[in-house]
């Protein structure tokens, strides 16, 4: 089996926009899923143009945009049945109560309505409403009756509304839905249905109440690592130490602060996973007495006893079944190759991710990274200067490689 890097194919989207003043968050909603990638065309309703115009939406999406059904501007009597048979994923945002209705009743008097009926898709929905039309049992029952469907509804937001009152109405961030709907198409990546843990961040080992040891991580490889796996399909948990970084909206995410912890988290998910990998950077001693209050300055100089914190990797390694593969990485700052392949084999692990975290453009607090993968049989793949969501792919694309790799083998046995 070839594994291509890339992980999905470009997924086709249409953006359904109605007559809200939410409307101008679509536009931002349009650039984030451009931005990932997908293809996307733009159905708009006549009130949708009161808030936005037609020409900011193609400006952004590159194509025209789809309004009437009829007139001098409109294509093929059967440009929604078309663009129905082109479209991958079909997202309302916003949703208006009016759309909602008509979505529900089968009304079909505009492009969008007769798009919806005419579509065979997954369906994501957002609704923006005053609070009082969100709450109407006309409103709720459509919105009953469409998750019936199997239409997948992200929002309302609680919170002030522009018509000044307050409640379940506000439309979600553009950044939480693009997420679902990278996370819905990449239900045929090549990662569909794999189980993947992972860890990332620092953590940090509490010397009285306001002192810690800790490092540098800001957490950000361990977290592209999980959003790049979840939009090629993988079902992800992410244990994260201390960071202040927004998880994936599809991610299962468990927070923990000391290394404790996260051996804890791991031990109790792991046996339920298909892939591990250990991108967080675990503090290796904790202080042997933590102090219930804060320690005071004194005259001379303190000592600080530590104790040896759990080995997650080794834990992993040793505990691992013939179906599971493990890998983890190395922070070094000098001899980087043979310190990472000592780390490698005594670990026990199926490849290892070198870092030099002495370098400015990689490692720590840097939104670029670099290095080489090791495996056991002593390959070294280059892994040159990129930005860590594009380095998470290609760490993907081995794990994905070894993991077939081990089943494949497994079976042979």
């Amino acid at each position: 089996m070839t594994v291509a890097r890339g992980s999905m194919r470009v997924g086709r989207v249409v953006l359904g926009v109605t007559g809200g003043i939410a409307a101008y968050k679509s536009a931002e909603l349009l650039r984030i899923l451009r931005k990932k990638g997908m293809d996307v065309r733009v159905v708009m309703t006549r009130n949708a143009s009161r808030f936005v115009g037609p020409v900011t939406f193609q400006a952004l999406s590159g194509h025209p945009v789809f309004m009437e059904m009829f007139g001098p501007d409109a294509g093929s009597h059967l440009e929604h049945v078309e663009l129905a048979d082109w479209t991958d994923l079909f997202i309302v945002a916003p949703a208006t109560a009016n759309i909602l209705g008509k979505f529900a009743a089968g009304i079909a008097d505009d492009f969008l309505s007769t798009f919806y009926l005419a579509l065979d898709a997954s369906v994501i929905i957002a609704p923006a409403m005053n609070p009082r039309m969100y709450s109407h049992p006309a409103t709720r029952r459509s919105v009953e009756l469409l998750k019936e469907r199997g239409h997948i509804f992200i929002g309302p937001d609680t919170g002030d509304t522009a018509c000044g009152r307050s409640g379940p109405g506000r439309m979600s961030a553009p950044e939480i839905i693009a997420e679902h709907a990278a996370a819905l198409l990449g239900r045929s990546g090549d990662l569909a249905g794999i189980r993947m843990l992972i860890t990332a961040g620092p953590t940090r080992e509490m010397i009285d109440p306001v002192r810690y040891l800790g490092n540098r991580s800001s957490g950000l490889m361990g977290y592209s690592l999980a959003e790049a796996a979840v939009e090629r399909g993988a079902l992800v948990t992410l244990i994260s130490g201390p960071v202040a970084l927004r998880s994936h909206a599809c991610i299962e995410t468990v927070s923990v602060n000391s290394a404790a912890e996260m051996f804890q988290a791991v031990r109790a998910r792991f046996p339920h996973a298909d892939i591990l990998i250990l991108a967080a950077a675990v503090v290796d001693w904790r202080p042997r007495l933590r102090l219930d209050s804060k320690w005071k300055k004194g005259g001379s100089e303190a000592v600080l006893e530590l104790a040896v914190n759990e080995d997650i990797a080794g834990y992993a390694g040793e505990v691992k079944n013939q179906v599971q593969l493990v890998a983890g990485f190395a922070a070094e700052t000098e001899d980087l190759i043979e310190n990472a392949r000592k780390k490698l084999h005594a670990k026990k692990l199926d490849f290892i991710v070198a870092n030099d975290v002495s370098r400015i453009d990689s490692g720590f607090e840097s939104e670029t990274n670099s290095g080489f993968i090791l495996d056991p049989s002593g390959a070294v793949i280059e892994l040159p200067v990129d930005t860590k969501r594009n380095i998470a792919d290609r760490i993907l694309d081995e794990a994905l490689r070894g993991f077939i790799s081990i089943r494949g083998n497994a079976e042979v046995r």
